[in-house]
């Protein structure tokens, strides 16, 4: 038996180290700006320097200014999206004539003390929400001064929202009377006693497959938790909506909710295109722009009453000196009146409120219960986060696959006592009973899906007829190795070597160059004007963002590739994650003779860079460094009987 107590307190010092160690880490960035700065910063977390412009008013009557910075190859992999928050700072000597620009050492970064937001990003231009008036002054007047930079901040919010929502679920579940409904869901959640189900009249989706079907009715049956365990393209998002509308066919109303705004909208588009009445609760800055108009506050200023409510509002905010006292109060009641006659319409109609597992901490959700809770890309969610959700249900459905890539944890100590380790992840394991396995997969040919089936699904997934025999052209095979290591004894074997950058990523430059060199081949075999009538989509995937870098600054000098470029994509693992492309080509990097292979050893990193291939998967990489992992030896021999596997003469591809 799991001591509940003990379990929760756990967890808060998980969540404590993993916020300590974000708060040095972005210490030791500031200093080291400060310290060793000699020209500008293009990091994904860092633009430095950056020009202030345009400042305005966003829809939400928040203050925004623009910042300018130079455009370069490392424009798509930015960490700044909209909604999270961002520090400017400046250097002591950032002047010309400063030691700082002479080689000498200069001072500590200087973090101005505004917490900004980051609205809107691209094409060298971010403009972010600034918290004042006075805050906008403030940076203008050190701007006129110093050369300003903008970092990524740390989010304090969400780390406060996962220490309270553990207290609470603690206290919560000692409570017992009226709490009883959650005791007994965290003790299944915790593995202290068995889920339950229903025995419900069988349904059928004629337009589902098997395996879909039987998720939906796991999905309804159960009391307390299912799980739809959706491998790469075998319809998650489909068999997700379809139990959403089939719950709601019994209930009211569900909370549904992923640990990102992008996941929450993807779902949530899904559903509106089947007329569904989606709330969407968060900071519209986070949403897409398909979901502002189920925005809270989109909503809200539509309502019927809220012309009276604004005009109250402008009296007693603009006309307090003329306003008696009893006339104040008789208006502030009605103003209280409209809020919670509003609050409770848009409510009411709701059949879905939405929002990301953080945001079901908001204040408008504090006393709202539901009776299911829906979790999309559970997977990818912190159990932490998960439970903030789950204090507000009776019963919860998760969503997503755990053999893909899990969430980020920067804290090795917070890994170690298992942090990164997902409460999907554990259910898994503790009630496979819940789980539901989809097994028809739409999108890859079935050579490419089989080698990630038998892996990490137990053989179990199939290809649907449409997707099973599909290339590219007739002429080709879906899988191809190009393997750079060593061919001969003599040879030193220095054309294909990993080399570590300045921000510790990794690099193989003639990988890189046999990457373009495929890229190029495979389009001269298909044919140029094929590529462009049929559509045929390509991605470059790679672990390593300095990889990522070198592969898009080598396309970009290469004339041949200018009509193409709307066709390919370049990118990591992690920014792949959920997308598909015709052609994959990853470029491994890795090439030592002790086998060092760093978080390859990750396979869920490889299984989602596999999997985005639909007809054509090329991987670049040193069979003999690969081969030292059991997983790598097991994948070359699949390639060479399914596939080509080709041999690379060394300095051959100059």
């Amino acid at each position: 038996m799991i001591n509940p107590s003990a379990y929760f307190s756990r967890l808060r010092e998980l969540v404590t180290l993993e916020l300590r160690e974000e708060q040095q880490a972005y210490q030791k960035s500031l200093e080291a700006k400060g310290l060793s700065l000699t020209g500008s910063i293009h990091e994904p977390a860092c633009r430095y320097p950056v020009r202030l412009g345009n400042n305005t008013y966003n829809a939400l009557g928040q203050l925004t200014l623009e910042l300018h910075y130079e455009v370069d190859e490392d424009e798509l992999e930015l960490d700044f999206e909209p909604g999270k928050p961002v520090t400017l700072f400046y250097l002591n000597d950032s002047y010309p004539s400063s030691p700082l620009h002479e080689g000498g050492k200069g001072g500590a970064a200087k973090e101005l003390p505004h917490q900004c937001y980051v609205e809107l990003v691209g094409n060298g231009v971010m403009s972010i929400s600034l918290p004042s008036k006075a805050a906008f002054q403030s940076i203008k007047d050190i701007g006129e001064r110093h050369l300003l930079g903008v970092q990524l901040g740390v989010d304090n919010t969400s780390y406060r929202v996962m220490l309270e929502s553990l207290s609470e679920a603690e206290k919560k579940g000692t409570q017992g009377g009226n709490d009883e409904r959650f005791i007994r869901l965290r003790d299944v959640l915790l593995g202290n006693a068995q889920p339950g189900f229903r025995t419900l009249p069988p349904l059928s989706f004629p337009w589902l497959n098997g395996s879909q079907n039987d998720a939906i009715q796991k999905v309804v049956e159960a009391q307390e938790v299912s799980i739809v365990h959706g491998p790469p393209g075998t319809g998650k998002t489909t068999t997700l909506v379809e139990a959403i509308i089939e719950t709601l066919e019994r209930e009211t109303q569900v909370l549904v909710c992923a640990p990102s705004n992008a996941a929450v909208d993807w779902i949530c588009e899904q559903l509106m295109r089947r007329s569904v009445n989606v709330l969407r609760i968060g900071n519209p800055l986070r949403m897409s722009d398909e979901m502002l108009d189920c925005s809270y506050e989109r909503r809200y200023a539509a309502h019927p009453d809220y012309h009276e409510l604004w005009n109250i509002r402008k009296v007693l905010s603009g006309e307090r000196r003329v306003t008696s006292g009893e006339r104040r109060q008789k208006l502030q009641q009605r103003a209280t009146e409209l809020e919670i006659k509003i609050n409770a319409d848009l409510f009411d109609q709701a059949r879905v409120v939405s929002c990301t597992l953080i945001g079901s901490a908001y204040r408008i959700l504090e006393r709202r219960h539901f009776s299911t809770l829906f979790i999309d890309e559970a997977a990818q969610a912190l159990e932490p986060a998960c439970w903030a959700a789950i204090l507000k249900a009776d019963r919860v459905i998760m969503s997503g696959d755990h053999q893909q890539l899990p969430p980020t944890v920067k804290s090795k100590e917070a890994v170690a006592g298992g942090l990164s380790t997902t409460l999907m992840q554990k259910l898994v394991g503790l009630h496979p009973r819940c789980v539901t396995l989809l097994t028809t997969q739409y999108r890859m040919n079935e050579d490419i899906m089989s080698f990630s089936s038998r892996w990490f699904y137990h053989s179990q997934l199939q290809a649907a007829p449409e997707a099973a025999h599909r290339l590219v052209s007739p002429l080709d095979t879906p899988l191809t190795w190009l393997d750079t290591s060593e061919n001969s004894e003599n040879s030193d074997h220095s054309d294909y070597s990993e080399k570590r950058t300045h921000t510790g990523s990794l690099t193989n430059a003639q990988e890189a160059r046999l990457v373009i060199h495929a890229l190029r081949d495979y389009i001269e075999m298909v044919s140029p004007q094929k590529i462009e009538s049929e559509r045929v989509d390509f991605g470059v995937i790679t672990p390593y963002r300095g990889q990522a870098r070198l592969i898009r600054r080598l396309l970009k000098m290469q004339h041949y590739f200018r009509k193409l470029k709307r066709h390919i994509t370049v990118g990591t693992v992690d920014g792949f994650q959920g997308q598909e492309r015709d052609v994959i080509v990853i470029s491994l990097v890795r090439d030592n003779a002790d086998g060092q292979i760093g978080f390859l050893r990750d396979l869920r990193r490889m299984n989602v860079a596999m999997t985005r291939a639909r007809m054509k998967l090329i991987i670049v990489g040193n069979a003999q460094t690969l081969s030292h992992h059991r997983f790598y030896r097991a994948l070359i021999e699949h390639i060479k009987e399914k596939g080509d596997f080709i041999e690379q003469v060394a300095g051959s591809r100059e």
